[in-house]
């Protein structure tokens, strides 16, 4: 172990970093895949190798590499040198495929792409329109097929380790591009630079209290910003081993931190509660983990899940997005007792606020957008790529607009709301689409729900609610009788105007609902209306 500091900002990259603890700790594990491990010295020596491979293929300074690839240590090594070289790696998710994948293909404007052999035919699927100069390759494919413009990994592994000269790179820089899911519109690029992955890692380090003897657990997929700076990263910067898996397994998740021996875990969205449903074993408490990250973790059964798995270092939590990493951290480790769902405190350096629509400061316990405002250099996002517009309208009046909503109540406690776009407005009314969506999920019969606003007809506005219904195979159940289900089981004003069933929600590869593209779809014939149906709401 060898937590750095990292005081001078020339310190501060990411591949320097790898080089530093190379140097003071050449021995030590940093990454580990089943039966594969490699030091920190063997880390740093095959990202160099990676690096001399990209250099030789023309990649410079402030070029771009997309990554569609899934998680594997080859995935690691090649972050690390395209960053040694200055330049910038672009992951993509590795569920897209046809117009998807083409998009986030061509709008990452890059000349080289590193792919899997396996995902070789979803790329080569696309046609001879794509952007990339070249490809390499990792893994076996057929040669017979192989184009002029293609590599294989495995040559830069025989290349000299020399180390790339970094010392006119800077620790602003961007070094990565990490496509948002789309869930409100168009993705958007999340430019991230150096330092924001280092405070971001270094946040966790101090949050899950590493120790001696600690082993970093990771099955988030390596597309997803969460991956690296609560896991590869915090490694890094700690100094202590990363063991990767390719995906995450619920019935195997324990086993596999047993095999690793690790100590700290992180999950994310339903990863914890699927594992919580998992049916109990006498084996269960039988671990060595010995503290997690869960976001987010329903206040009920944080305790519970700790005294099942034997957690006994705690369960923290934070709030964060791509954009601004770790911006609140809750630390449950005792030494303080949380409000149910409070978010936590911000980060040291952000300045954080609830805005009004005027981006003016609301009172204690109304409800607003999230506002941030740095107050060191680079620790939020340099921008979105290829997007100034997009840029300008998040960071309008000096203020970046995270897009969601909370509060701050009067003792200075941070909570989540929802999704700004996901929120509901009408005579006067804030109405979560979350709360909405729990409500109607409660009911047996219903698979998914999406809880969404369309315009209303007496002001612009406002919206009225509405929500679109999977329901279970072979199941069927009224309007009327959904209606009351909700009205006997929330508030009046939750009772929606709009529902409509329907066969699927539109998801992204990523498995989140595209809501916007609900908003779009408005009122349809499909559509029940509780005014023109009659039916009368119960206050």
């Amino acid at each position: 172990m060898n937590i750095l500091k990292l005081e001078n900002n020339d310190d501060r990259k990411i591949g320097k970093i790898l080089k530093m603890q190379a140097a003071v700790i050449p021995d030590e594990i940093f990454l580990m895949a089943k039966e594969r491990t490699y030091t920190f010295r063997e880390t740093n020596s095959m990202a160099n190798r990676y690096a001399a491979g990209f250099s030789g293929l023309g990649l410079e300074t402030g070029d771009r590499v997309v990554i569609f690839m899934e998680s594997c240590l080859e995935f690691v090594f090649a972050a690390f040198a395209v960053n040694k070289i200055g330049a910038i790696w672009i992951p993509v998710n590795t569920d897209y495929k046809g117009q998807w994948l083409k998009g986030a293909f061509v709008d990452s404007r890059a000349d080289i792409l590193l792919t899997d052999a396996k995902l070789l035919p979803r790329v080569m699927a696309l046609g001879d329109s794509l952007p990339f100069g070249q490809i390499v390759v990792h893994g076996d494919f057929d040669i017979t097929k192989r184009k002029a413009s293609m590599v294989s990994l495995h040559e830069f592994e025989g290349l000299n380790d020399v180390e790339p000269d970094e010392s006119s790179l800077f620790y602003g820089d961007t070094t990565s591009i990490l496509w948002t899911s789309g869930t409100t519109g168009t993705p958007k690029g999340v430019m991230q630079s150096h330092n924001v992955w280092i405070v971001g890692a270094q946040s966790v380090v101090e949050m899950m209290g590493v120790r001696k003897g600690d082993i970093v657990y990771n099955c988030v997929p390596l597309y997803n910003s969460a991956a690296w700076v609560t896991n590869i990263y915090q490694a890094l910067v700690a100094g202590i081993p990363c063991a990767i898996d390719p995906y995450f397994s619920v019935s195997d998740f324990w086993n596999r931190c047993r095999y690793y021996n690790a100590t700290m875990i992180f999950t994310l969205g339903s990863m914890h509660m699927f594992l919580w449903k998992m049916p109990e074993k006498q084996d269960d408490a039988d671990n060595p983990v010995r503290v997690a990250m869960m976001i987010p973790m329903p206040e009920k059964i944080r305790e519970p899940f700790c005294k099942r798995f034997n957690i006994t270092d705690g369960i923290h939590q934070g709030y964060g997005q791509s954009e601004v990493m770790g911006m609140l951290s809750r630390k449950d480790d005792g030494s303080r007792s949380w409000k149910p769902n409070a978010l936590g405190i911000p980060a040291k350096d952000i300045e954080l606020i609830i805005l009004d629509e005027d981006d003016r400061e609301v009172k204690p316990g109304e409800v607003g957008e999230f506002g941030v405002r740095p107050l060191a250099p680079y620790v939020v996002f340099n921008g979105y790529f290829n997007n100034p517009k997009a840029t300008l309208e998040s960071f309008r009046n000096l203020w970046y607009h995270t897009g969601d909503l909370g509060m701050k109540d009067e003792q200075g406690d941070y909570f989540f709301v929802d999704r700004k776009a996901d929120y509901i407005r009408y005579k006067g009314r804030n109405i979560s689409s979350f709360s909405v969506e729990a409500v109607v999920s409660s009911h047996p019969l219903v698979k998914e729900v999406a809880a969404h606003g369309v315009i209303s007809s007496d002001l612009d506005s406002e919206s009225e609610l509405k929500i679109t219904v999977v329901l279970q195979p072979d199941s069927e159940i009224t309007h009327q009788d959904l209606a009351k289900h909700i009205n006997d089981n929330a508030p009046y004003f939750i009772v929606p105007r709009y529902i409509e069933f329907t066969d699927e929600l539109p998801y992204t590869p990523s498995g989140k609902v595209q809501k916007y593209k609900l908003r779009q779809r408005g009122i349809t014939a499909e559509t029940w209306d509780r005014d023109a149906a009659g039916f009368k709401v119960v206050r």
